[in-house]
């Protein structure tokens, strides 16, 4: 199990970067790490370049992971563990202090699933 809350944010973000095509990283400093989708699509009534997707902002006492897809597509994605369901906070923020192997694997799972469902309705 992971408790470091550097090594979190570097697994997270990771996990995203395995998703790059299709996603890209729209945002990369000390505050945040961002992907969106890497075509330009209407949102909202306006043209955007990179449908958002994801975020992994460090904190003092956790990182949040702000996953859009389990917001937009809610019904498409499966109960959450009990593991991840602690860590939401509101419909689509995580707090995580501690990031667990099944986890890990987990968020994994629904990085994949985001992007397969954000690919089906062209939005990345």
């Amino acid at each position: 199990m992971k408790t470091d809350l550097q090594e979190i944010q570097s697994t997270l973000q990771q996990l995203f970067n395995e998703a790059i095509p299709p996603l890209k990283v729209a945002k990369n400093n000390e505050n945040v790490f961002e992907v969106t989708g890497n075509k330009e699509v209407l949102y909202c009534g306006k043209m955007v370049e990179g449908y958002y997707f994801a975020s992994v902002v460090p904190k003092p006492k956790d990182i949040r992971l702000y996953f859009f897809p389990i917001y937009t597509h809610k019904p498409d994605y499966p109960e959450l563990s009990d593991d991840l369901k602690k860590c939401l906070k509101g419909k689509s923020c995580f707090h995580i202090k501690k990031l667990t192997p099944s986890m890990e694997l987990e968020l994994k799972e629904m990085i994949l699933l985001g992007v397969r469902l954000y690919q089906t309705n062209n939005l990345i």
